[in-house]
């Protein structure tokens, strides 16, 4: 197949000589300048036409409207996050509710609550109250992680401080842990 084209190329190459030598200078010259036109159109074409596509594109572009001009908050100080920090802390008043909200979550997961046990107390750097609840539960291992996800995200001013597991055998289902939320309130009102 290779030797087929190089004979071909070859062949037309031959043609062309003769041709030259039969046709003259003038006519030589004219023929080269003819075939390398043929040549030049052959690949300025599809450059042209892929050059007027993007043209299009470009001006379809330029046709829509500006984008919006986004504003940027200024960041926020000191004295705003301190502000957010206070406002996002629970009430004294309510800690038994969230006590509540705890045990219910334990039953929804499956878990076995016994009863906790609960430390009120003040955290005079922060300036805030704290509520200190450690409960002991029985469960799969998922159901205990279930329920401290859950806890968190129905008190979102809680914070899980520790939690510690113990199997009584290897071949045990049921794991028992220990967990300790601290709720963080405003300072005001009852525990």
């Amino acid at each position: 197949m290779k030797a087929m084209k190089a004979l071909n190329f070859a062949s037309v190459g031959l043609r062309l000589r003769v041709a030259a030598s039969t046709l003259g200078p003038v006519a030589t010259i004219g023929l080269v300048v003819l075939v390398l036109s043929a040549l030049a159109l052959g690949w300025l074409v599809p450059r042209r036409l892929a050059l007027a596509d993007q043209n299009r594109v470009a001006l379809a572009a330029a046709a829509l409207p500006p984008p919006a001009i986004k504003t940027i908050a200024p960041p926020a100080t000191a004295n705003d996050n301190l502000v957010l920090f206070y406002k996002s802390l629970g009430e004294r008043r309510y800690a038994e509710l969230q006590v509540r909200t705890l045990f219910g979550l334990a039953a929804k997961t499956g878990l076995t609550l016994r009863q906790g046990e609960y430390k009120s107390g003040y955290d005079r750097a922060a300036g805030v109250a704290t509520y200190q609840i450690m409960l002991p539960v029985k469960g799969s291992y998922k159901a205990v992680w279930q329920f401290a996800m859950l806890a968190l995200s129905a008190i979102p001013f809680a914070s899980l401080d520790d939690i510690s597991f113990k199997r009584e055998a290897i071949g045990d289902a049921a794991v028992e842990a220990r967990l300790r939320f601290t709720l963080y309130l405003a300072p005001g009102g009852q525990p």
